[in-house]
């Protein structure tokens, strides 16, 4: 089977039975699904027609109507329109299923990038010691966020679970039940969740998904490439967001991160729990039975009695040990693989399971920080001098370096302040309980100043750490300014001799957090990459100088246009002046679900993270770039800017969004926890804008402008200059902008003019429709010449086949929610306002959001 081509492998095991179980779904005995499924193919064919034939979704839904239901009534219309988008949304999940049950199938499990192949190509170049040796350093952590950017709650998920497992078995009668059940259960959320709920939906993955995955390939690396020896690198771990995230969501509490983190505890530890009763069931020798059942009492009574301190991660791993030698010494290491295969994973896991991350943003801490000082000023306490607003920014920065004394936080009222300074406590708390990994992070999202720094530094002092402060601080740059001053800050840091001395403590290792999602929101699609890309190269350059080993943390999305795409693919095309010692990105919705959701696409894609990040130092490519190549990239970043910013400033930018968009839709959905902007203010503006909600409304317009906007007039100069052989020669000789044009080509492929081509003809947003038009056509053709592609993703046939796929789907879905808004506009510029036609059409435009963000899943 694997010896077909994968486009051949998809249209087999995913296309073809999408058509079968679909058809199944069809015909459900439940009489709103078989009318609904009757009609839909109409309406599906009524949309392919009348966008050819230049249509506007207005006229292809009222001619629909007109054709085939033209006795309903205008009530009876649009309940049909609302069964329609419920339909699709569900054949979105089926569509899911099937490609998470051929993921094995589609993808070879044993191909380039999988561990396998590491080995396998090692070995044939005598490089197995080197392989080990960079195994012995090098780390991949994944970090789960609860940033919204799918659709599915927790019921939906399961179901998607259990129909792929029974396709995979090819159980007929339990998914005619299982579609049934997804026939009627509701997508819908009629309240946000808490912080908590996310969290809770999050360790699911860990528990049933990563806690297998993550296992099986330490035990694969153990076995197959160190002779069964302990590793002393735990190689994977995973770290987590939901609850200890702050940064605009005042939702998340110290109370909540504690909650998170005792859940964690009792997640992991149930699960040893489960591996030691199976272990019972074989080891039933003298000397490992009863030690083995007093493990599982103390485990049960740990999770049972969450405060009762029965259990400690030093005991539980030394008497494991004790057990192994005990099998191995009187038992002929008789089931010794598997119970190896459970020391690994408390060697990965601990008592914690995932690594918690605090983070806020800079501006937030700076008022607490300021209101900590006032007051501690007013109250008399000498540990900040009364002129310490007086001193110099340098001289502030010396002065929190040194800071000693301990905080009595009973002297503040003020709720934020309360607050923040109470998550810093409850670090130190999770650090009893679960041990130091559990969390010992603290993100400062926005961060502009070395002061930014400081101020977290003494906090944490003042508050928990007066001894020894056992978090690392972890400056996150977003925005183009940022990246450009982050060296400076960086050196400041270094060279300040209080915080050079707490790096020492934390082995000199130093994370960086760098955001995509903001950078590209801020600079557009190259720019953004171009400047983390030079602000990595810079970091590496002043912490190697400072014998500092520089962690960078990626803040990245599921889409292009977010710093997603193929991940693998970006980091095995970063070169030798980028420090490699470990890879950290931030994954997030509907990029857990696709690219980690089963224990195939766990397993097959964290393989291909540890794989890019040490197949360049196998095989000492030398992926720097060329001095030309970098003086073509400068100047093409710059002319993308340039185009981009110009595009961000034009006054219609905000309103088309606000206006023409979904944007303001995002926050009715109540799929996450945060607040969907930053500001209070109730007017629109731009710096207020989150990522997700304006990546994501640029998707449901089907224009994708941050993962395109600014390349194509980039490309047009070198073009117009008659230089486009520079372009070429960059794309032929560096494989970062290779990665970068492939995935824009995705944005550009996974857009859809014919949908708003209307807006050409609207008095006062059509100039502003046709700029993103022009720059849509002009991007494509120079992608394509620059590629010598005849079609956009012409390389990935089978990723480009499961794009089409899910367009198809959602095809009616994009031509109701542009119908809704089209009415919307009419019945607000009427003379007299019907709010309840306006609040049925709004509803249409809100849920049509789900279906369409979910079917984007493969942009990751």
């Amino acid at each position: 089977m694997s010896t077909q081509p994968k486009l051949i492998r998809f249209k087999q095991n995913v296309l073809s039975k999408y058509q079968i179980y679909n058809s199944i779904f069809m015909t459900l005995p439940f009489d709103t699904i078989t009318k609904t499924g009757v009609l839909l193919p109409l309406f599906h064919e009524t949309c392919e027609k009348g966008f050819k034939a230049g249509d506007n979704p207005t006229t292809i839904v009222e001619t629909f109507f007109k054709k085939y239901q033209a006795r309903r009534t205008k009530d009876s219309q649009t309940n049909l329109l609302f069964r329609f988008i419920q339909y699709i949304e569900r054949q979105v999940v089926l569509f899911d299923a099937i490609e998470d049950a051929a993921f094995p199938v589609v993808n070879n499990m044993d191909g380039i990038g999988t561990l396998r192949s590491l080995k396998e190509s090692a070995a044939s170049e005598h490089k197995l010691e080197e392989l080990k040796h960079y195994l012995e350093e090098f780390k991949v952590r994944i970090v789960l966020t609860a940033h919204p950017t799918q659709f599915y709650p927790g019921a939906v998920l399961g179901i998607i679970t259990d129909l792929t497992e029974a396709i995979q078995k090819n159980d007929l009668l339990t998914i005619n039940d299982l579609l049934a059940q997804l026939g009627k259960t509701p997508f819908f959320k009629h309240e946000k969740p808490s912080p908590y709920d996310e969290a809770v939906n999050l360790i699911w993955y860990l528990e049933h998904v990563f806690y297998y995955s993550f296992g099986s390939i330490y035990d694969y690396i153990q076995q197959n490439i160190f002779e069964g020896n302990h590793i002393e690198n735990d190689i994977i771990n995973i770290g987590f967001w939901p609850g200890g995230d702050r940064d605009g969501n005042p939702f998340v509490t110290p109370e909540i991160t504690l909650k998170v983190a005792r859940r964690l505890r009792i997640t992991i530890l149930k699960n040893y729990y489960r591996d030691i009763r199976r272990l019972k069931r074989k080891l039933t020798f003298k000397g490992v039975g009863e030690r083995l059942s007093e493990l599982e009492t103390k485990l049960y009574d740990a999770f049972i009695i969450p405060d009762k301190e029965a259990l400690t991660l030093s005991h539980f791993t030394s008497e494991l040990k004790a057990i192994k030698s005990i099998i191995i010494k009187e038992h002929q290491s008789l089931y010794l693989e598997e119970f190896n295969s459970l020391l690994n994973k408390v060697h990965l896991f601990g008592f914690h399971f995932g690594a918690l991350d605090i983070r806020q943003d800079s501006r937030a801490h700076a008022a607490v920080f300021n209101k900590m000082v006032d007051r501690l000023i007013a109250t008399g306490s000498k540990v900040f001098p009364k002129n310490y607003y007086d001193l110099s920014e340098k001289e502030q920065v010396e002065m929190l370096s040194k800071v000693k004394g301990t905080i009595d936080l009973s002297i503040y009222n003020d709720e934020d302040v309360l607050k923040t300074l109470n998550s810093m406590k409850a670090i130190k708390t999770i650090q009893q309980t679960n041990g130091e990994k559990a969390a010992n992070r603290y993100i400062i999202s926005n961060n502009q100043t070395t002061l930014n720094v400081m101020q977290l530094f003494a906090m944490l002092k003042l508050v928990a750490f007066e001894e020894e402060l056992t978090v690392d601080i972890g400056p996150l740059f977003e925005t183009i300014t940022d990246l450009e001053n982050a060296p400076a800050v960086m050196e400041e840091l270094y060279t300040n001799p209080e915080y050079a001395k707490h790096l020492k403590k934390r082995g000199n290792k130093q994370t960086i957090m760098l955001g995509f999602s903001d950078g590209t929101k801020d600079g557009g699609y190259l720019m953004a990459n171009w400047g983390i890309f030079k602000a990595k190269e810079r970091l590496t350059e002043v912490s190697r100088k400072y014998d500092v080993t520089v962690i960078f943390f990626d803040g990245r999305g599921g889409p292009p246009a977010r710093g997603g795409g193929k991940t693998h693919q970006f980091y095995a095309s970063l070169g030798p002046t980028i420090e490699d010692k470990e890879v950290q990105l931030t994954i997030q919705g509907q990029t857990i679900s696709s690219n980690f959701g089963t224990l195939d696409s766990s397993q097959y894609n964290l393989e291909q993270l540890i794989s890019s990040g040490i197949l360049n130092r196998l095989n000492d490519t030398n992926l720097a770039m060329k001095t030309d190549n970098i003086k073509v990239m400068d100047e093409l970043a710059n002319l993308s800017f340039k185009a981009y910013s110009d595009f961000k400033n034009h006054a219609m930018f905000v309103p088309y969004l606000e206006r023409m968009s979904t944007l303001k839709y995002y926050a009715k959905t109540n799929i996450g926890s945060r607040p969907s902007k930053r500001g209070k203010s109730d007017k629109l503006i731009f710096e207020d804008l989150r990522a997700i909600p304006f990546v994501g409304s640029w998707s449901q317009l089907k224009q994708n402008v941050p993962g395109f906007f600014g390349v194509g007039t980039a490309l047009k100069h070198y073009e117009d200059q008659g230089e486009f052989d520079k372009v070429k020669d960059l794309y032929n000789s560096s494989n970062f902008f290779k990665t970068l044009v492939k995935n824009s080509m995705m944005s550009l492929s996974k857009s859809f003019f014919d949908l708003t081509k209307y807006m050409a003809d609207d008095d006062e947003f059509g100039g502003f429709w046709t700029i993103i038009h022009t720059e849509y056509k002009t991007s494509k053709r120079l992608l394509l010449k620059l590629t010598g592609s005849k079609q956009l993703m012409e390389e990935e046939p089978a990723a480009k086949a499961s794009i089409a796929v899910r367009e198809s789907i959602v095809l009616p879905l994009l031509t109701i929610q542009q119908y809704a808004l089209k009415k919307i506009q009419e019945l607000e510029k009427a003379e007299v306002r019907d709010e309840k036609e306006i609040a049925v059409y709004e509803k249409i435009v809100m849920r049509s959001l789900f279906g369409n963000i979910n079917a984007s899943r493969n942009s990751a």
